[in-house]
């Protein structure tokens, strides 16, 4: 636990807002609890002796002040200038570097960077830096497009990582054309003269096309490729020695009716469910999860791929799995009328939706029939031809059921937020023709409930057991967090207290539903949570308003879930000293650390091709108009948001019409100091497309009716001081 509070400490120090507190206050700010509070003053005392922050004046609390030498991350910036990320915290935060400083680094590059003090500003000493050494380069390739230009072959590099083009040689060496995406390899390093040098080492296809852009994020993002042979040749194996027949003590529940709801491109089903009344009357509500611990043993070819992979990325059309095919979309896979292995909860609820108890177990099961969120969707609207009255039955007793555990737990203080997600529709050749709203069916609710209530009963059990496992954490956000979040809700009319809980969120979000700002309140809500993470340590789930909480119904796609099944066939099997000692030999904060990096991996490459695919249809828009939302103001311009497609777009300053625009913090708005115009986060704002970038994954646009105009009656003026001077011009000659 003192990693975690390590981490939630100096991210509160580094805060803008932040004002040195003492330690009783600080531990407050961060809502850390009486039980919890000798780990926090462990996690403070050590980086306190690391030097990483320090006690002043008064006893209060900040971080050191920056000084000497920094060793930290540089990030470029495409005007020429950049700033150094510390790799430890400080008072001053990221150190800015003048462009005849930045000694060749590139964005990502670890660099230790001379510190210059440069003078008081407002009271506070302003530092800048100069890279005297680069320790360590980022990367060595790039994937980018090949453009022909007058003085010779450029490869114009993806993303925003490396922003200047690389020049190349030979390139008919790897049979390069024009436009063709490729993979460089750098050779020298750009200077302040000279562009860096590199060469191709390989050819993905001709940009734009879906497989090649596919390639192209799968080597930026370095996802795994396919299956080596001791992992296939383990997963043969596994698939050729199943026999369904030999149960090995488990529970068989082939008789029962269980069904699967997943999106209708779905091929590996983990997840199935059961309903039941007990005789006195109560709910037992069975989820069922495919068994994967049972082909997929512990140091195991294929486990050390899993573990490597961490998840499986699900890109547009695509799917990176983290188990082989053979497995995931076969045995393991819940597919209806076969057998299949399986690790059972079961929770028995009473009539309002409160648990009584809940009980676990390896069974086998045989799926009754699969059906699509859509398909479930029309049968609890009355669409029920030719389907099985069983199943009809087993769906309107889950909606039920799940009403009565969203409303507990919505009491207890989960928070929903409202953020639309779009599906894309592409055509054979992968293009993207247009998008929709994802489906929110019901039956999608459904299914997450009885999935956190699965996930909430093992972690619940396992923490009993005083086990160590894989959990799912999510930590209260800190005072300061809030405290932004207030100011940026008061600009749209809305006030949180100033120790805001789950309710006073939960009232806000309900508040601004249906309005145009409800998008913006919500991102800033996201915003201000620390993203949810893998660790052993237990602080629980706060968006869950769980207190102790696992991934446990995943295992197919997570890793995550894998380990947790393991821990319960030790319970299973009565074995909990043995699970206590496997825990003991693993690196549970490394693999959290390691599970949590690839699932953002993953995310971030689906982002990615969702937006170079969304960009390539609208680069042939030019001049379209799109219907949006404001969703970031900076000193530059105004970041909207497509209700339709979901990419985010830039409208700059100049854009907006004639006036000095200015960004106003306080209140969270862009004002003309001369009309006193207003521009404010969740407005919304039709706009034009200007131009794509689709390289730089850039989007400019423009409001379709300017914030001002030039009065008409300026223009008069002059037009007659124009006449008066020919005239007088006239005259003369």
């Amino acid at each position: 636990m003192a990693e975690i509070y390590k981490d939630r400490i100096i991210k509160l120090l580094k805060h803008s807002d932040y004002e040195p507190l003492k330690l009783g206050q600080l531990a407050k700010a961060l809502g850390v609890g009486s039980e919890d509070y000798p780990h926090f003053k462990k996690a403070f005392e050590n980086l306190r002796h690391a030097g990483h922050v320090v006690i002043g004046a008064k006893n209060l609390i900040s971080l050191p002040s920056l000084a000497g030498q920094i060793i930290g991350t540089f990030r470029a910036n495409p005007k020429g200038f950049g700033f150094v990320i510390p790799r430890e915290a400080n008072a001053h935060g990221d150190l800015f570097i003048p462009p005849d400083a930045t000694a060749e680094a590139m964005t990502g590059d670890t660099v230790i960077a001379k510190v210059k003090r440069k003078g008081k500003r407002g009271g506070q000493m302003q530092f800048s830096g100069e890279i005297i050494k680069i320790l360590e380069r980022a990367q060595s390739r790039f994937v980018g497009t090949l453009l022909k230009h007058s003085e010779g072959w450029l490869v114009q590099p993806d993303g925003s990582s490396f922003i200047e083009p690389i020049s190349v040689d030979d390139v008919g060496a790897k049979g390069a054309n024009e436009k063709d995406k490729v993979v460089v390899e750098i050779m020298t390093y750009p200077t302040e003269k000279y562009l860096a040098r590199g060469v191709i080492i390989e050819v993905l296809g001709k940009a734009g096309r879906y497989d090649t852009e596919i390639k192209s994020i799968i080597h930026q993002y370095h996802l795994p490729g396919e299956f080596d042979g001791d992992c296939l040749k383990q997963a043969r194996q596994a698939a050729a020695n199943f026999n369904p027949d030999n149960q090995n003590n488990r529970q068989d529940i082939t008789d029962k009716i269980i069904i699967t709801i997943d999106p209708p491109d779905a091929k590996d089903f983990d997840d199935a469910i059961s309903l039941e009344k007990d005789p006195a009357g109560n709910w037992v509500l069975g989820v069922h999860i495919a068994d994967v611990s049972t082909f997929v043993t512990t140091d195991s070819p294929l486990d050390i791929e899993a573990k490597d992979r961490g998840n499986s990325a699900y890109l547009p059309a695509k799917t990176i799995p983290m188990l082989p095919e053979i497995l995931s979309n076969g045995i393991c896979s819940l597919q209806p009328d076969q057998k299949r292995f399986a690790k059972s909860v079961y929770i028995t609820y009473d009539r309002e939706g409160k648990i009584i108890s809940r009980s676990f177990a390896n069974s086998i099961i045989r799926s009754t029939q699969r059906l699509t969120y859509r398909q479930a969707d029309k049968i609890l609207h009355g669409h029920t031809k030719d389907m099985r009255p069983e199943v009809i039955e087993l769906l309107k007793n889950m909606e039920t059921l799940s009403r009565s555990i969203e409303q507990r737990r919505t009491k207890n203080g989960m928070l929903h937020l409202d953020l639309p997600e779009t599906e894309l529709i592409m055509d054979k050749s992968g293009r993207v023709v247009d998008a929709e709203p994802a489906d929110t069916s019901y039956p999608h609710t459904m299914i997450e409930m009885f999935m956190v209530e699965a996930n909430d009963a093992v972690a619940g059990l396992l923490d009993r057991l005083n086990v160590p496992f894989m959990r799912r954490i999510h930590p209260e956000p800190d005072a300061l967090s809030m405290k932004n979040l207030a100011r940026l809700v008061k600009a749209f009319g809305y006030t949180l207290p100033r120790n805001a809980d789950r309710r006073t969120i939960q009232d806000l979000l309900a508040a601004v539903k249906g309005s145009d700002c409800s998008l913006a309140v919500n991102l800033a809500v996201l915003r201000s949570f620390e993203k949810a993470q893998y660790a052993p340590t237990n602080i629980g789930h706060y968006a869950l308003a769980s207190t102790h909480y696992c991934h446990f119904t995943s295992p197919i796609r997570r890793y995550a879930d894998l380990l947790v099944h393991r821990v319960l066939e030790c319970y299973l099997q009565n074995r909990i000293q043995e699970a206590k000692h496997n825990a003991a030999s693993q690196d549970l904060t490394e693999i959290g650390k390691h599970i949590t990096f690839t699932e953002q991996r993953a995310e971030g490459a689906e982002n990615e091709l969702k937006t170079v695919l969304i960009l390539q249809m609208l680069s042939k828009k030019i001049g379209q108009e799109l219907d949006c939302v404001v969703t970031g103001l900076t000193s530059f311009g105004i970041f909207v948001q497509c209700r339709k497609f979901g990419i985010e777009g830039l409208i700059r300053m100049g854009d907006l019409g004639p006036d000095d625009w200015k960004f106003n913090s306080r209140t969270q708005s862009i004002v003309g100091s001369r009309s006193g115009a207003a521009i404010r986060l969740g407005q919304a704002m039709k706009v034009n497309i200007v131009s794509v970038n689709i390289p730089a994954r850039q989007l400019n646009l423009s409001p379709v009716e300017k914030f001002v105009q030039e009065p008409k009656r300026r223009e008069k003026a002059k037009s007659r001081h124009k006449n008066k001077y020919t005239n007088k011009r006239k005259n003369r000659r």
